[in-house]
């Protein structure tokens, strides 16, 4: 019978400590999710700095030289480079436009065959009379973005334009129907040319 007692009482501590383990994981998982959360919830998002920008009509139209950016949500190398967007806009955004043009949105169609977005990011760089001066595509660093934007405001040659260097997402533009066998106003009828 004693030994009983016994079994039955290592069973009973083991059992606390097994449960107090779990309690200790629960709380430290806990802690360590919510605090993730926090610094995740912290970074700069491409909806945002979308919102904050400048509209593409007043860009090329209000005297300043402008960055247009091409991006997408779903990009990587976009979502990568935000934070360093977020600070050259507060560095420069009192002398350089900085636009956002989302490749999904077709409104941007036009836009994105003028400047042959086939990769994303991708950078327009324009003069302050609206005309493009240079191009980048891909991730580019801060300070070759810096080094473009000041060479930008100072109406100067840009020191790393043209680069295709960087990691790039691939992007195909939406391509427009050539046939009216897609109207459908014709309710599968032919049309006879």
């Amino acid at each position: 019978m004693a030994v009983n007692v016994e079994q039955s009482t290592e069973t009973t501590v083991g059992t606390k400590v097994r449960n107090l383990l779990i309690v200790l994981v629960a709380v430290a998982l806990s802690i360590a999710l919510f605090l993730g959360l926090r610094t995740d919830s912290s970074a700069v998002s491409l909806t945002t700095l979308a919102e904050k920008s400048t509209p593409l009509e007043v860009a090329m139209s209000n005297g300043k030289p402008t960055l247009i950016e091409f991006y997408a949500n779903w990009c990587g190398s976009c979502q990568a480079m935000a934070p360093d967007i977020a600070r050259l806009e507060k560095e420069y955004d009192k002398s350089v436009n900085f636009v956002m043009l989302n490749v999904d949105n077709t409104k941007w169609l036009p836009e994105i065959l003028q400047y042959r977005v086939d990769g994303i990011p991708h950078f327009v760089f324009s003069g302050s009379n609206g005309k493009a001066i240079a191009q980048t595509v891909g991730k580019q660093p801060y300070d070759i973005m810096s080094s473009n934007l000041e060479a930008l405001i100072a109406n100067a040659p840009l020191p790393y334009a043209q680069s295709n260097k960087g990691e790039v997402s691939t992007f195909a533009a939406p391509v427009a129907p050539t046939s009216n066998s897609d109207d459908p106003r014709l309710h599968g009828s032919q049309v006879v040319n």
